[in-house]
């Protein structure tokens, strides 16, 4: 499998595993069961007045996305940058299509704060939206001791970049200041980028990871979270609803990342994996978008069911920053010696102002 296929595998099945835990994320799994039938929902259901819609996760996850890049393009056309505040910048405009008033003066250029679907109001969470108001600067680290999800299901894009560990944690420190917040976003990427980049297994990417973080400071419970998914996975257990209710709803972040890692670790299929991963009771959209971007970097777009990608918002957006991901670090010169034209047109995508 190409770079590209897995850029798109691991954007596009995130997206869709919101998706489809977006109709059901405030639903217990008696709720969901008695509305979907004995395995719970397998086909996108109307959330937010249509079908197919993402919520905050996904947007997020693009803004990071663009932050990530013209940070790139930042760095190597003056020399110097500092990826941090530009993402935050990046998470600043998405703030805006909120509804939100930074403190900080955010310039709203490039093509992404333009898309109109994006902003539309998808019950955005409560600890970045304050986190992201109260900021004075960019590259402020929240002030708060929250450990929510919301940093840790936002991060995929860095697995594309360098220091996916730092930078995943840096951003996710952004929005919520508790080590298990940020730990696990910084571990998360740093595991898809194992796979991106060596073409490991998930299993092997995990020890891997944990083998060269696992002691940090600060990442004992998601650690824990983490060698509780292996161990099930070893033992051949899959997950159920009762068994995820064991780990928690994924609500808090290591939460979030364990019960993704279980679903994957398992799954015989996308499908299967993601399906796994929103029926239970908790944050069924964040858990299942994590499952969809450890799935989809695996095994690329065509094992995304075609019935989820004909519905699913903003899959025309999603496929462009896939395609930005793979040609900009490659193409981008920055001095404007040579590919001019290339340098202008990424310059006015993603400028690295």
């Amino acid at each position: 499998m190409n770079q590209l296929d897995r850029i798109r595998g691991c954007l596009l099945a995130g997206a869709a595993g919101d998706a489809l835990g977006a109709a059901v994320e405030f639903m217990d799994w008696p709720s969901i069961r008695q509305k979907f039938g004995e395995w719970g929902i397998r086909d996108f259901a109307p959330a937010f007045g249509k079908l197919g819609a993402v919520t905050d996760d996904t947007q997020m996850m693009l803004f990071t996305a663009e932050g990530l890049l013209r940070a790139w393009v930042r760095h190597n056309s003056r020399g110097i940058c500092h990826p941090p505040s530009v993402i935050h910048h990046a998470l600043l405009r998405w703030y805006i299509t909120q509804g939100g008033k930074p403190k900080a003066e955010v310039t709203q250029d490039g093509w992404l704060i333009g898309v109109k679907d994006l902003w539309a109001s998808r019950a955005p969470g409560m600890t970045c939206m304050s986190a992201l108001g109260a900021s004075q600067a960019f590259g402020d680290k929240a002030s708060n001791d929250s450990k929510g999800c919301g940093g840790v299901m936002r991060v995929a894009p860095h697995a594309f970049f360098p220091q996916a560990f730092e930078l995943a944690v840096e951003n996710a420190h952004l929005t919520h200041a508790h080590p298990s917040g940020y730990l696990a976003a910084g571990l998360f990427a740093d595991i898809l980028q194992r796979i991106f980049e060596q073409g490991c297994d998930l299993k092997d990417a995990i020890r891997q990871s944990l083998a060269e973080h696992g002691q940090k400071p600060g990442m004992a419970e998601t650690r824990e979270m983490v060698e509780y998914a292996l161990r099930q996975s070893e033992a051949g257990i899959a997950p159920t609803p009762e068994g995820i209710a064991v780990m928690g709803g994924g609500w808090v972040a290591e939460e979030a990342l364990g019960i993704g890692l279980w679903c994957a670790l398992m799954a015989s299929s996308l499908e299967e994996g993601i399906c796994w991963a929103v029926n239970h009771t908790g944050d069924s959209d964040s858990t299942g978008l994590i499952a969809g971007n450890l799935l989809g970097i695996q095994l690329g777009p065509d094992a995304i069911p075609e019935r989820w990608l004909e519905s699913l918002e903003l899959r025309e957006v999603i496929e462009q920053l896939a395609h930005d991901i793979e040609w900009v670090p490659r193409t981008y010169c920055g001095d404007y010696s040579s590919n001019v034209a290339e340098d202008e047109r990424i310059w006015a995508r993603y400028p690295g102002s």
